[in-house]
């Protein structure tokens, strides 16, 4: 791998820790200012809407401009995020903001990643990437579980809302800060792709919708577009679905629940390394019954009362994530970066793997509303993956 790629890695990794640190402040947040339990879901909705009402603007926006340094001064929109956060503006306005911030930062990041690694490699680049990505959701998870804790009894202090999460916004900001500093450090790599101008005809809705459709319509780039898609949906769920459970079943705090969260994510690290190793790039779709894997864990879950069998239950649940992922991930950059653009390609796909996390959470967040039982929520998660990925197993077998 060329240097370049790891300064890339530690730049992401900065800038996760302290999304998802954020993300379990932000929770805290919510709770401290006494709004109902069904508001957690509406943080990460919040951030994700970016993702899809901007989809037609940030892929062409990632390939008109250095992305190195587009990824610092997204970096630094973050940071004006949480100010405002503190300030006393309305939360999720505040994530949105935010939200808005990570969705220019994803394709600049994947696109590197694509301009940078040949495609014999990009499994393992990948592989590297997604273990970088988990391990800042495992450390972030568990800073912002730790933080949480620390402003249970630290002094109250205000800034514009009567808040005790002050001191831990200090720490995310100075880690966000960390973030640019590497993205504005990082050189250009062996393969730099190319700029292209931006234009109105580049970032209208109408282009867009014909690249969308151009990666749906490619065999290999629509069937792992649909994995990931429903993946990332399905995953949005699980993260506060656990929360939930750890807290509901188990007795778990927030903190405890944020620790059992980052299980999960320390399965996908293993599984990561594992895809990595397994799956070349053309044997990709090898991967498929590892939904089904998945699908059959999510009930079972549920019926857990006891934290010792919690912990290796969650780690499974990440393992056969991690292993669906990496090659459906690799698979899909691959065949976007020949269809389309490297920048395009991965806006593309975060349109759809957002639209199904928007989805995916106002219907949890609906269901809670009603006071559905959270057993109820994963047997449905587990039968929208089974309806999903079964078939496409099915005709993987009968065309092997």
């Amino acid at each position: 791998m060329h240097k370049g790629f790891y300064f890339l890695i530690g730049a992401q990794f900065a800038s996760g820790l302290a999304d998802n640190a954020l993300l379990i402040l932000g929770i805290y947040f919510l709770n401290e200012q006494g709004y109902p339990g069904w508001w957690a879901p509406l943080l990460k909705f919040s951030l994700t809407l970016s993702y899809v009402f901007l989809a037609s603007f940030v892929g062409p926006l990632a390939d008109a401009f250095a992305k190195n340094q587009l990824m610092a001064w997204m970096n630094a929109l973050k940071i004006v995020g949480v100010v405002l956060l503190v300030a006393g503006a309305q939360p999720l306005m505040a994530f949105a903001l935010i939200g808005l911030a990570a969705s220019v930062y994803a394709p600049c990041k994947y696109g590197l990643v694509t301009e940078s690694v040949p495609p014999r490699l990009l499994v393992r680049a990948n592989a590297w990437l997604e273990v970088t990505v988990v391990l800042s959701v495992i450390l972030g998870i568990a800073m912002g579980g730790a933080l949480s804790g620390l402003s249970e009894i630290s002094p109250r202090l205000v800034l514009g809302v009567e808040t005790q999460t002050l001191p831990a916004m200090v720490g995310v900001v100075a880690i966000y800060l960390m973030a640019a500093a590497l993205n504005m450090g990082l050189r250009p790599m062996k393969r730099v792709g190319v700029i292209v101008p931006l234009t109105w005809q580049t970032i209208s809705w109408r282009a867009f919708w014909k690249t969308n459709q151009r990666l749906w319509r490619d065999p290999l780039g629509g069937v792992s577009l649909y994995v990931t898609t429903l993946y990332w949906g399905v995953g949005a769920v699980m993260q506060f679905a656990v929360l939930l459970w750890a807290q509901q079943t188990l007795g778990l705090s927030l903190k405890g629940g944020a620790y059992l969260q980052a299980l999960v994510a320390i399965g996908v690290i293993t599984g990561a390394y594992l895809a990595g190793r397994i799956f070349k790039l053309h044997a990709a779709r090898q991967a498929l019954p590892w939904g089904i894997v998945l699908a059959l864990l999510l009930p079972v879950i549920v019926m857990v009362t006891d934290v010792r069998w919690a912990i290796p239950l969650l780690l499974c649940v990440g393992v056969a994530g991690g292993l669906l992922l990496v090659p459906m991930n690799a698979l899909l950059q691959h065949r976007g970066m020949q269809v389309l653009s490297s920048g395009r390609s991965i806006a593309v796909q975060g349109f759809n793997e957002n639209l199904s996390v928007l989805l995916m959470l106002a219907t949890y967040s609906a269901l809670l509303a009603m006071n559905i039982s959270l057993a109820w929520i994963m047997v449905l998660l587990a039968t929208l993956l089974v309806a999903g990925i079964a078939p496409l197993c099915l005709l993987m077998w009968r065309r092997s």
